[in-house]
């Protein structure tokens, strides 16, 4: 057996693991953070090439950290379309899967 079997993989390849999808039906959409507006605000543009307002709601606000550049879903509030809520951030090798199989059409990543 190898003494170095808990050591983590060089290569830095995580396995993907299930993917979550955006629910159309809940006016879930791709988007990529263009900037970085302060506190919990961003701007993301979405795929249907509209830019957006969005917030990190209080339940990802201090468990994950969105940068500029980072794949998205952003929730579309019904009364005001023009904004949104940040519900899933991507990681590296989820976003290159989802350019492979083709979901990310009109995004500027």
């Amino acid at each position: 057996m190898p003494s170095n079997k808990n050591r983590k993989d060089k290569k830095g390849t995580a396995p993907i693991g299930k993917l979550r999808f955006p629910k159309k039906e809940e006016f879930e959409i791709f988007g990529v953070v263009t900037q970085l507006m302060g506190a919990n605000q961003l701007k993301v543009m979405c795929q249907d090439k509209v830019e957006r307002g969005c917030r990190i709601p209080g339940k990802l606000k201090k468990r994950v950290w969105i940068r500029e550049n980072d794949l998205v879903i952003v929730k579309i509030w019904d009364f005001q379309p023009s904004k949104g809520d940040v519900v899933w951030r991507f990681f590296g090798n989820q976003v290159e899967w989802f350019r492979k199989k083709g979901a990310l059409e009109g995004l500027p990543i």
